[in-house]
């Protein structure tokens, strides 16, 4: 027993970013101290960027809501629980009745992948809905590669990622992870693994319209006009054919379609690709030739190459490249990582499965696809404003802020007020949930268990790591699965009442009759001694591939072999999983999907297309990687961060001044924000940071409404869409730019 003047130390998992490193954090007097890497940690190994140390600042934060929030006459005032759920069972269920349940759309947003309640939870919560209406942040983002794969690999979440430690040479587009520490692939502190890689003799080559942060530590650094990424990718696909430097290797007998992918990219020469793209035929052969005579080497693309008009068709070329010269399931190239737990390609018949299927339905208004089970976050708007059949008149978010996030958030903050009720289950009063009638606050982080289910699906080397609690919830508080639960038992008709233990029994019962069959009963009985969310996991653990089997393998993982290893369970290096992690009909990687070889005449057609005189590319930022790091102190400190970057080119042409403020616009919207002139951009683009505007009445983020920049995402226009994946086009918007006065008049609209 310690006294309550004593240190204790505490391990946890950090929320802010995939990187998801180790911290310790020192606690005393019921307060965090101090926050550093955790030296044993087996995947950061104490390893900790500027992010970590503000998690003392989120659960201090007196923004944060610690009490639900019901609006009344037009005001937010504090409620108990009991009250708020209250509020939900009388206002929602009526619309369900007389609407339907499409009448309800759900919102999904980032933070969920760091929370394991909400994400474990919350499809569940989507799933007892039933409504065809959900969006998430998924196709602001990252679509496209879950598309891509899912018709390559059988499942959209069979996400190869570089094996960085044994490759020689990476070929790196439209990513940065010196500030992401990986995206899409989970890989903290991305420097030194970097110069590991150089110190070996591998090299690193960055293709970019900025000279980024991982460009400046690269050995190559080349321009590339926004949105050209698929003409640069096609370009390598045809010189590998045309120079015969193909060479499947191992996978030969495990891939098809290689001579229809030959056939369909045989109009998309080196020469015939550069203009579009910006990089010089030579420097697309090169690269092509240096990929295919490599030993290790692997093409990762991220961010850049999503958020553009072709962004599956490039996520598609980036293992297309890897597949073709070798590099794919192969020490140094492109792996799946093995998760402990819950990975859906690690269960059911190993080499062959149902693949997926998209566009099960469409979406109201714009006919759009439904991918992964959900439709474009940029619909969202027009599904709440168009009248008729299906009109979404209820809205949940759940660690959403698609305001914010999403293009267009003018015209989505409009939609939201028409709405006859909202629910948003957040930490802050921001943006989006502003509009809510009820707010059920999220708990903090450090009062959460966690275990990385996502991101263990996506990282460099595999663990098992699980994060006790720091400090006790507060003891009217439930934990965010239990909010959740109580959603469902008031849409099931239950009540706001209910017996949540009951419906989670129910809920479990439902998955293993359907995943496990005649063991249903036995997985069930297996798990009583726990609930929610730990034993959700443990299951999980027991039966993955790592698992004790419920004791018929001893030796192997369970919750209570996790729980106890401090600095979590080293489960290795990654290891070649073909053919057993496919999941396709064939049993084979398809190498040529029907509908991206279909896509490819849309590429086609556009080689010619004028290049616009000046377009615009986001970025993100070590210090706030997403909206909701804006409101933390020792985040925000120092100088203003939401500045545009021109090239000195593009300032002498447009009158532009070093340190003074410009005009942005496209389509009739116009933003202001400060300028940087600087070579590191490409003439011809400007880039602007993510997830700023704090500057909306009736937000509460004091911190970040004091310097609330201007958001990027406000030109775009929301019917903008990758046409396959329906990811919103937010990379590469041909802009307007002037300069302005210096000063801002108080209160004016950015």
């Amino acid at each position: 027993m310690t006294n309550e003047n004593s240190e204790t130390i505490h391990h946890r998992i950090c929320p802010f970013c995939e990187a998801c490193c180790g911290l310790e954090i020192t606690v005393a007097q019921g307060c965090v101290k101090r926050i550093r890497g955790h030296a044993a940690d087996v995947f950061s190994h104490g390893f900790l960027c500027p992010k970590g140390v503000a998690l003392k600042d989120l659960h201090e934060d007196p923004d944060r809501l610690r009490k639900p929030l019901i609006k009344r006459n037009g005001r937010f005032e504090e409620a108990t629980w009991d009250e708020a759920f209250a509020e939900i069972e009388r206002r929602l269920p009526p619309i369900i009745a007389k609407h339907g349940v499409d009448s309800v759309a759900l919102t999904l947003g980032n933070p969920i992948v760091h929370k394991l309640a909400l994400l474990l939870y919350a499809p569940r919560l989507g799933r007892a809905l039933g409504s065809k209406n959900v969006f998430s942040a998924s196709t602001l983002d990252q679509m496209p590669k879950h598309l891509s794969c899912g018709l390559m690999f059988g499942d959209f979440l069979s996400i190869p990622v570089p094996d960085i430690e044994r490759t020689d040479f990476l070929l790196m587009l439209g990513a940065n992870p010196m500030v992401s520490n990986g995206s899409l692939w989970t890989v903290p502190n991305f420097r030194d693994k970097a110069k590991a890689l150089r110190a070996r003799g591998g090299r690193l080559v960055v293709v970019d319209p900025r000279r980024t942060e991982t460009a400046d530590v690269a050995d190559e650094h080349i321009f590339i006009r926004p949105g050209g990424d698929v003409f640069l990718l096609l370009g390598m696909v045809h010189t590998l054919f045309a120079e015969k430097l193909v060479h499947l290797g191992r996978l030969a007998k495990h891939v098809a379609g290689v001579e229809v992918l030959e056939s369909a990219v045989a109009c998309f020469a080196a020469e015939k690709v550069s203009g579009r793209c910006g990089v010089p035929a030579e420097t697309i052969r090169t690269l092509a030739r240096t990929l295919s005579a490599a030993k290790h080497a692997v093409v990762y693309g991220r961010v850049g190459t999503c958020t553009q008009e072709y962004g599956t068709l490039c996520s598609w070329l980036v293992d297309v490249l890897n597949i073709l010269t070798g590099h794919f399931d192969e020490p140094g190239g492109a792996m799946f990582p093995k998760a402990a737990a819950l990975q859906s390609n690690t269960l059911g018949n190993p080499g062959t499965g149902k693949g997926i299927v998209t566009g099960r339905r469409k979406s109201r208004v714009s006919g759009a696809p439904e991918v992964l089970g959900e439709f474009p976050m940029s619909c969202l708007a027009e599904e709440i404003q168009t009248p008729g059949e299906g009109q979404v008149k209820a809205l949940i978010t759940v660690a959403s802020n698609p305001a914010l996030s999403s293009p267009n958030g003018e015209r989505l903050s409009t939609a939201m007020d028409q709405l006859e009720f909202m629910v948003s289950m957040d930490i802050y009063v921001n943006e989006t949930s502003r509009h809510a009638d009820v707010i059920l606050p999220g708990t903090s982080p450090l009062e959460d268990s966690h275990y990385d289910v996502a991101f263990s699906q996506l990282s460099y080397r595999n663990h098992a790591r699980y994060s006790h609690p720091v400090f006790p919830r507060a003891a009217d508080r439930p934990e965010e699965w239990q909010m959740l639960l109580r959603l469902i038992g008031i849409i099931q008709g239950k009540g706001a009442t209910a017996d949540i233990n009951q419906i989670d029994d129910e809920l479990l019962m439902d998955d293993l009759r359907r995943t496990a069959g005649p063991f249903a009963d036995m997985i069930f009985k297996a798990g009583s001694q726990r609930r929610g969310v730990e034993r959700l996991l443990d299951l999980g653990l027991r039966t993955g591939p790592y698992g004790d089997q419920f004791g018929m393998k001893p030796d192997r993982l369970n919750l209570d072999k996790v729980e106890a290893a401090e600095g979590g369970i080293d489960l290795g290096a990654l290891e070649p999983r073909v053919p057993e992690v496919l999941r396709t009909p064939s049993g084979k990687i398809e190498l040529a999907p029907a509908m991206l070889i279909a896509d490819l005449k849309r590429s086609a057609a556009d080689l010619g297309r004028p290049m616009p005189e000046l377009v615009i590319v986001g970025r993100r930022q070590l210090h706030g990687n997403n909206s909701w790091m804006h409101n933390l102190p020792v985040l925000a400190k120092g100088a203003a961060r939401c500045i545009a970057l021109v090239n000195p080119t593009d300032a002498a042409r447009l009158g532009l001044e070093d340190g003074g403020r410009a005009r942005i616009a496209h389509d009739g919207r116009s933003i202001e924000a400060e300028v940087e002139i600087t070579d590191e951009m490409m003439p011809g683009v400007i880039s602007l940071p993510h997830g700023w505007g704090h500057d909306q009445s009736g937000a509460q983020l004091e911190v970040a409404a004091a310097n609330p920049g201007a958001n990027m995402n406000a030109l775009m226009d929301e019917n903008r869409r990758d046409p396959l994946s329906g990811n919103a086009v937010l990379s590469g918007v041909e802009v307007e730019m002037r300069p302005v006065a210096a000063r801002v008049l108080a209160g004016q609209a950015r």
